[in-house]
């Protein structure tokens, strides 16, 4: 490794130590103190005090750059927090729509002549349009602000590490349109155009996947397209970075042939550009400086030097924004191309030197088949840990899906890039092309959709026989790096993990489905989902959430997970959508035997849409207009019907669930006044656990059902809102009836077993 690596793989860990754990105060004077540890290095000789002198600078710039960084961006920001100001502000990129009007990220000049980036959001009052907003647009607003160090109510560094200081809110924006577009703003308009070109001549069915692979711009998927996506390790092909980019410069050499210095400075220029197009994000910028550096090697005869390519590339990326080292996507990019150099590359090279040289045919075939596989499995090994530590899963089908479908993604984003750049001049001819080229599209979607339907193709590492598994597996990897023997087999290692993961899928199922009664109380944000399994039976109450999650993948992760192919029963207490908004998405991904409804609100939208539903899918439906009781394996569910009258959420069902001694109460969102009913007419025993209603809303979870049922516990579905729950009154209440209280916004999921019917 060169001088270089050693400043700048310093540099880049000072910054994430920064950033995820040192108190802002103190990183200046912590880069102090690590510049005093370069003093021991002139005790040394030679290449020793070089590389000693050089990683203790590298680590207090590290530090010291990260505090100076905080002082030029974040104290502006800081300074106009908490107040409401007039200010002038550039749009930036195009509005998106949002619940309440439009949101743009816009650059501010703020009172004291400072410039911060900020994500505004535009609500105009009712009756009022909306402005129509344009990158380049000079806005003369009165907004309120805070700092955007919180997303979803969490304290994140989300918003820094997409250079976004400021949150700012506005009723109303003077717009000023300037003659001319400006300079800076051309990569978002050659965007826009690229996306429209793309809805023109693609088939609608096609074009959102199309739009995503050549832009980056996701929103126009279906939430079940992105879900299979996820599932099957197929979500980075639509994250814009070094695979796009390699496709565009082996496009780009292909027609500039052979020339280095043309194609090098072509190159360079073009990828750049396509990643301010793509929105100038950490991974995109890594891969523009990576392939930037390949292509400038041969030119002033320099190696190619990989650890000190990424060290270097990684300072870049920092340098340019210290909290871009909180992106996942840098982070995943990064640990993918260093698999790729350090095992994928190895793994290639091994597998093909058993390749006959006179054999072109083979070569042609297994290369590329061989090289796809070594990729994705050394991408996957130095992922999977990060994996984990973000989403709590992996997905286990990722080489196989990335195998079948590596020929559509490299067709599809070429062919996708080029006939949208063709589109805007001749979109009659681009359609016609477009046509022809939209089966790699397909391709994709139906492999993506055919594997996310089989069970534990993604896996959550929520059991220790799972946790165990991936330990073991890492494990034998590293004997296996280690091993210096001459029959060194990568089959052993895998083999041996493939069986070890069987028995840990065994052992996990078997520890859900061998108990009387399984309850998880599903993280879906501000909604409710239940999931309840007896034996080889299950039955959800209720599919809905909000802040980002959509329930019906969370349930059928969760379902999945566990090996369920199929959903017995699904019971909806009413129809508003952080209840019943995740049915469409749990109905596409897995089949349903019937669904239990209240047969009240005839015209509410979403009852007609999931009646839609259920006759397109074949689902049978069960309408509760009086008390029904449902077996469940071992268990038994009692479905009160509708007590209360007014709202939906008086009209809706209530749930108990018993097995032996032990009773789980669920009442949706029923207020005190319909609880008094159901304590009244329903016949209540003394429960182990209730599901507090309505998020836990002070006008539930009454003093007297709470005395009427005696919980032991209470599970409080929720998620960051603006309602105030769980309120203050209702956990007073819980408290004071001796119930040990769980909340699924601080502890996700919420996971109930009881054993023998004894009890949780």
């Amino acid at each position: 490794m060169r001088r270089l690596c050693w400043f700048a793989a310093p540099f880049s860990a000072a910054v994430f130590l920064a950033v995820y754990l040192l108190p802002e105060e103190i990183w200046m004077i912590a880069g102090g103190i690590c510049a005093l540890l370069a003093l021991p290095g002139l005790l040394l000789r030679g290449g020793e005090r070089v590389r000693w002198m050089a990683a203790a600078l590298g680590l207090a710039a590290g530090l010291c750059w990260s505090g100076l960084y905080s002082t030029l961006f974040h104290s502006p920001a800081r300074a106009l927090a908490g107040r409401e100001e007039t200010v002038s502000a550039v749009v930036k990129q195009w509005p998106t729509q949002s619940r309440y009007g439009c949101a743009a990220v816009v650059q501010i000049r703020t009172p004291e002549g400072r410039t911060v980036h900020a994500l505004l959001y535009l609500s105009p009052a009712e009756h009022v349009p909306l402005p129509e907003l344009r990158p380049g647009d000079v806005l003369t607003v009165q907004a309120q602000f805070r700092l955007a160090n919180t997303a979803g109510g969490v304290e994140s560094t989300y918003y820094y590490s997409k250079n976004i200081q400021l949150i700012a809110y506005a009723d109303e924006a003077l717009v000023e349109r300037p003659e001319r577009i400006p300079l800076g703003c051309w990569p978002a308009y050659v965007s826009q155009a690229l996306r429209e070109s793309i809805a023109r001549i693609f088939p609608e069915k096609a074009a959102p996947l199309v739009t995503a692979l050549v832009t980056g711009e996701r929103t126009l998927l279906s939430a079940g397209a992105y879900s299979a996506l996820r599932r099957t390790g197929l979500a980075h092909v639509i994250v814009v970075s070094g695979l796009h980019v390699s496709f565009l410069v082996s496009v780009l050499s292909f027609v500039l042939g052979r020339n280095r210095k043309r194609t090098a400075a072509a190159g360079i220029g073009l990828m750049f550009f396509f990643a301010a197009v793509a929105g100038n994000t950490p991974s995109i910028l890594r891969a523009a400086f990576m392939h930037s550096m390949l292509l400038l090697a041969p030119l002033v005869d320099r190696e190619e030097d990989r650890p000190t390519s990424l060290a270097a590339i990684l300072l870049l990326v920092l340098v340019w924004n210290p909290y871009a080292a909180a992106s996942i996507s840098l982070q995943l990019s990064f640990a993918a191309v260093a698999g790729i150099y350090l095992l994928g590359d190895p793994l290639y090279c091994r597998w093909t030197r058993r390749i006959s040289p006179g054999g072109r045919l083979a070569q042609r075939v297994a290369r590329p088949v061989l090289g796809t596989l070594a990729a994705s499995i050394g991408a996957a090994v130095f992922t999977i840990p990060l994996t984990v530590w973000h989403f709590d899963s992996i997905s286990l089908v990722s080489p196989l899906a990335n195998l079948l479908a590596f020929w559509a993604v490299s067709v599809t984003f070429v062919a996708g890039l080029c006939l949208a750049l063709l589109g805007l001049l001749l979109p009659g001819p681009a359609a016609a092309a477009a046509r022809l080229v939209s089966f790699g599209a397909d391709w994709i979607e139906w492999i993506t959709r055919t594997l996310a339907r089989l069970p534990f193709v993604a896996v959550g590492l929520g059991s220790v026989y799972l946790r165990l598994w991936l330990l073991l597996a890492y494990a034998l990897l590293a004997l296996w790096l280690l091993w210096r023997g001459e029959k060194k087999r990568f089959w052993f290692p895998v083999g041996t993990g493939a069986l070890c993961l069987c028995a840990a899928l065994a052992f996990h199922t078997a520890s859900h489905r061998s108990v009387a009664l399984s309850i998880s109380v599903l993280d879906v944000g501000q909604g409710l989902c239940v999931a309840v399994c007896s034996g080889e039976e299950n039955v959800l109450v209720d599919c809905g959430g909000a802040g980002g999650l959509d329930a019906g993948d969370t349930a059928a992760d969760y379902l999945q997970d566990l090996g369920f192919m199929r959903l017995d029963r699904l019971i909806l207490t009413h129809y508003h959508s952080d209840h019943a908004g995740g049915v469409p998405q749990l109905m596409e991904r897995m089949e349903v035997g019937e669904l239990v409804l209240p047969a009240v609100t005839p015209k509410e939208p979403l009852r007609r849409e999931i009646e839609e539903l259920a006759l397109r899918h074949g689902t049978g439906i069960r309408w509760v207009a009086e008390d029904t009781v449902i077996s469940l394996g071992d268990a038994r569910l009692r479905v009160y019907a509708p007590l209360g009258a007014g709202s939906a959420n008086e009209e809706g069902l209530s749930v108990l669930c018993s097995s032996g001694s032990f009773d789980m109460l669920i009442t949706g969102d029923m207020d005190a006044v319909t609880e008094k009913r159901l304590v009244k007419y329903g016949n209540l025993p003394d429960i182990e656990l209730l599901v507090a209603g309505h998020h836990g809303s002070k006008y539930a979870s009454s003093e007297e059902l709470l005395l009427a049922t005696a919980p032991e516990y209470a599970v409080i579905s929720v998620g960051y809102n603006r309602y105030g729950h769980p309120a203050p009154e209702t956990l007073e209440r819980l408290a004071a009836a001796g119930c040990e209280i769980y909340r699924t916004d601080w502890m996700g999921t919420v996971a109930v077993t009881v054993r023998g019917g004894d009890g949780p």
